[in-house]
């Protein structure tokens, strides 16, 4: 009898605490946020985009310059190449040598500055868009928000409150651009 006994609690306990975890249930809410949406639509990273177009346009345009002139030297060199002296070709030739070599050297560097700068300007994003999540998820008594799924229902998506939030405050602030660089 004793064990029967054992085996009856043991059954009830087992379904208590299987309703007590179903009434827990309820009362969780999980939202999610697309970061992608953020740094496209929020008015901080547009601000931010516009800021880095502006800072590195001068350079990209060099660049460009630079890039396009080599090329009319090259296609000069080609045409010319057969009339020129072996000394006058093998002279053009390194000249256009150390040409492309500056020119891929700029390049490179101009892609790590801007690497670096976006960095910083999208990690100010992040920042202010994690604390706007963070006030959303309190405010609206979340349990817990996630920013990387596979699939997520549209009704927990909570991005476009965020963004809304994010832009108000840019807005309240007057920050619509990010705050100045070393640059």
């Amino acid at each position: 009898m004793k064990p029967l006994f054992r085996h009856l609690v043991t059954a009830s306990l087992l379904g208590l605490s299987a309703l007590a975890m179903t009434a827990q249930a309820d009362d969780f809410r999980a939202g999610f946020v697309n970061t992608d949406r953020i740094f496209r639509e929020a008015n901080m990273a547009k601000a931010a985009q516009v800021k880095l177009e502006q800072e590195f346009s001068k350079r990209e345009k060099d660049l460009l310059d630079m890039r396009n002139a080599l090329k009319t030297a090259s296609d000069k060199f080609e045409r010319e190449a057969p009339t020129l002296s072996d000394t006058q070709r093998a002279t053009r030739q390194k000249s256009l040598v150390e040409q492309d070599r500056e020119f891929q050297r700029r390049t490179r560097e101009f892609q790590e500055d801007l690497n670096a700068r976006k960095n910083e300007e999208l990690q100010q994003v992040i920042d202010r868009a994690n604390k706007v999540v963070r006030q959303v998820a309190e405010t609206e008594k979340y349990d817990v928000i996630l920013q990387e799924a596979i699939y997520i229902n549209p009704k927990f998506d909570i991005t476009d409150k965020v963004i809304k939030a994010l832009n108000a405050a840019t807005a309240a602030n007057g920050a619509a651009a990010p705050a100045n660089s070393s640059k």
